[in-house]
């Protein structure tokens, strides 16, 4: 008998309420099995996002449009901290992305924004992580609320929206009149 149990403690009432309520959570994941951690996620009834991007692939003979992962090596994953070991057990799965041994919770705003984003299909594409530039609001279309730096390509603006957490940003095309700076 534990110490909690004899003096009729309740385990649950020790433990803070993050650990009981689902959060979104980065898993890292081995090279290039990101699909195959996502299906075994939905078999066994976890919650899971695994943004994909189409790209044209180039060999010498032939030309293929494949769906790549948007954040290669990490799957994200809704569960609660007490139902980790659910995820760690999955082969495939190295770890939860975690600051000083303690998994670290995404913002489930940046999440759901993306995933109304490529739901409302919204061109993405990966982009390498800045933290300098002009930070600009979205304030309309399938992304309205999504902060993120502003950029120029050739005569299209992209938004570039950035997790800091797993240090991963993904660049999307904006029309300029959807777009407010932020001071």
């Amino acid at each position: 008998m534990t110490l909690q149990a004899a003096i009729g403690l309740n385990p649950e009432l020790l433990a803070p309420a993050e650990y009981f309520e689902p959060r979104w959570y980065a898993s890292y994941t081995n090279p290039r099995h990101e699909k195959q951690v996502a299906r075994q996620m939905e078999a066994n009834g976890i919650p899971c996002f695994l943004p994909l991007y189409r790209s044209v692939r180039r060999w010498k003979d032939r030309r293929k449009q494949l769906e790549l992962p948007l954040f290669p090596g990490y799957v994200l994953v809704q569960i609660a901290l007490k139902d980790r070991l659910q995820v760690l057990r999955l082969p495939g799965v190295a770890q939860l992305v975690s600051f000083n041994g303690k998994p670290a919770p995404l913002p489930g705003s940046e999440v759901e924004a993306l995933r109304r984003g490529l739901a409302g299909g919204v061109c993405v594409e990966p982009h390498p992580f800045l933290r300098v530039g002009r930070r600009v609001l979205v304030r309309s279309g399938p992304m309205a609320g999504v902060e993120g730096i502003l950029q120029r390509k050739k005569d299209r603006f992209r938004v570039v929206i950035s997790i800091e957490l797993i240090r991963r940003s993904v660049a999307m095309e904006v029309d300029e009149a959807d777009l407010e700076p932020i001071c």
